[in-house]
């Protein structure tokens, strides 16, 4: 018998014009860190939504997203007797870097456009997920 855990991939985002920035995050493990979306657990009886809004408050202190989308491709794996679902979302937000509250968890955090935050994207379902997003904010692929 295997365990089945969810978890969430949040991608916050700010469009400004016709251009969208990204936050990334890096976690304190020093040399092993690299850029992520915001993540964490879904809990026991937790709705999606809910789990979403607690993560980037926890994360980053943003408590209302101007648009929440969901980006409709769950990564899933087995890793041993686990077995991961990973929902990815996008949340908007109007807040600027200096707003935000960072968790101590996160060793620096930092906006970027597209053309910067997909290679700086360390996992391949990550730069999918934000290219999903990017299309979906502005309507047709972007360039890498």
């Amino acid at each position: 018998m295997s365990d089945l855990l969810h978890r969430i991939r949040v991608f916050v985002y700010r469009v400004q014009e016709q251009s969208a920035d990204y936050l990334l995050l890096k976690g304190d493990q020093g040399v092993e860190s690299f850029w992520t979306p915001v993540h964490g657990p879904i809990g026991f009886g937790e709705k999606l939504e809910n789990a979403i809004r607690r993560e980037v408050m926890d994360d980053v202190g943003i408590a209302q997203a101007s648009r929440l989308i969901d980006l409709e491709m769950p990564q899933r794996w087995r890793i041993g007797d686990e077995e991961v679902v990973e929902w990815n979302f996008g949340f908007g937000t109007h807040m600027r870097l200096d707003e935000l509250n960072l968790h101590a968890r996160w060793a620096d955090y930092r906006w970027a456009d597209y053309t910067s935050a997909f290679p700086s994207l360390e996992f391949e379902h990550d730069r999918a997920a934000i290219t999903r997003l990017h299309t979906v904010l502005f309507g047709d692929a972007p360039a890498a």
